[in-house]
């Protein structure tokens, strides 16, 4: 299961996941999509939430998850919503590492 899996650190000379391995990888992941912005690539999913209070915990909830890895998304608290996006900073886009927060950040809706 992805989101037991333990991230590895990544360096600048880090690879990149190939565009079968994304493929494979959001199967495990599926409400999760492949987005570019200033030419990298970034896994996206937007939550829903009834009001403001469950959408920052739920920010705030990710925000330890995140700390515990040492690896940090771009967050967007909104009324009723949180938009995700985990990348790699250090290789300009998408490593197995992100996949890995994907899913448990998913996690955070069950538990």
């Amino acid at each position: 299961m992805l989101a037991t899996e333990k991230c590895e650190a990544c360096r600048a000379d880090s690879p990149r996941v190939s565009e079968a391995e994304a493929q494979d990888l959001l199967r495990e992941v599926p409400e999760w999509q492949i987005v570019e912005q200033g030419g990298v690539q970034r896994l996206q999913r937007v939550f829903r939430f009834n009001d403001f209070v469950s959408a920052l915990s739920f920010t705030n909830a990710i925000g330890r998850v995140a700390e515990d890895a040492q690896h940090h998304p771009l967050l967007i608290t909104e009324w009723g919503r949180v938009t995700v996006q985990w990348w790699t900073h250090a290789i300009g886009g998408l490593h197995r590492n992100d996949f890995i927060l994907a899913a448990r950040t998913d996690q955070l809706l069950t538990s």
